[in-house]
């Protein structure tokens, strides 16, 4: 499977919309702030057109504006309905699968640093996150990571039965391989269990960019989330000092875009 490709295309899924909307451009109801378009997308699978008019349905929104918008329309009805309009679109434009890294790779850093800081010397290695892997590695790193995405996209409960078939049709604009079809169909379609998920992860550096790819997805003021994050955490065997390190880092990007 070609998960890298393809994760690597959602986290980016942001950039050329925005890219459009500030230079003047629309598509359907896009001319407006992406968070509302994408709320508002997402509230009742019709955003607002010209003058206030009710447009097509998700499909028909993003009909030949290409792979970027496919991207940002299957990972806005991840995100769902709430996160879209709280985060804007951030979580959209942080960056691709190397930026995961890189993000990780500094959390993971501090916290060894902190580590050597707060006690007994800790043997220090070089962290090896998502950006500095060999291919096959990146494609196991993948994997883990659009799993704890599609399930932390379901920790509120929101995805149902119509927004499955909605992701899966923009996804499949995307990749174009069964084997990733039918696996991503399979996530989907899980029950949601932080234990399996948690599972996933090999390495503890594995385990850092799940949760942090999981941090993104999420709405934090919303309990239940909240309360899979928590448990997710505890699933991937993280350490309180690094788990706090990560979600550092995720709101300073957040906070940058």
């Amino acid at each position: 499977m070609n998960t890298r490709g393809l994760l690597d295309q959602l986290l980016k899924s942001g950039q050329d919309l925005l890219q459009q909307k500030s230079a003047g451009s629309s598509a359907g109801g896009l001319s407006g702030g992406l968070g509302d378009a994408l709320g508002g997308l997402l509230g009742g699978g019709k955003t607002a057109g010209k003058g206030g008019q009710g447009g097509g349905d998700l499909g028909t929104l993003l009909k030949g504006v290409g792979g970027g918008a496919a991207a940002a329309g299957a990972l806005a009805l991840l995100l769902g309905n709430k996160s879209a309009r709280k985060m804007g679109g951030q979580a959209l434009t942080y960056g691709g699968l190397a930026a995961l890294g890189v993000i990780a790779y500094k959390a993971y850093g501090n916290w060894q640093a902190q580590q050597q800081q707060g006690g007994a010397p800790q043997p220090l290695h070089e962290p090896q996150t998502v950006d500095r892997l060999p291919a096959p590695q990146v494609e196991q790193h993948s994997q883990a990571i659009l799993k704890a995405l599609v399930a932390a996209a379901k920790a509120d409960g929101h995805v149902d039965a119509k927004e499955r078939q909605l992701i899966e049709e923009q996804i499949g604009q995307l990749s174009g391989d069964p084997q990733l079809m039918r696996w991503l169909d399979a996530e989907l379609n899980k029950p949601l269990d932080p234990a399996e998920v948690a599972r996933a992860a090999s390495t503890p550096e594995m385990a850092a960019e799940m949760y942090i790819a999981s941090v993104l997805m999420v709405d934090e003021e919303h309990f239940m989330e909240r309360a899979y994050l928590e448990e997710l955490a505890r699933q991937l065997k993280l350490d309180p000092a690094l788990k706090a390190e990560l979600e550092a880092q995720v709101r300073q990007v957040v906070a940058v875009n």
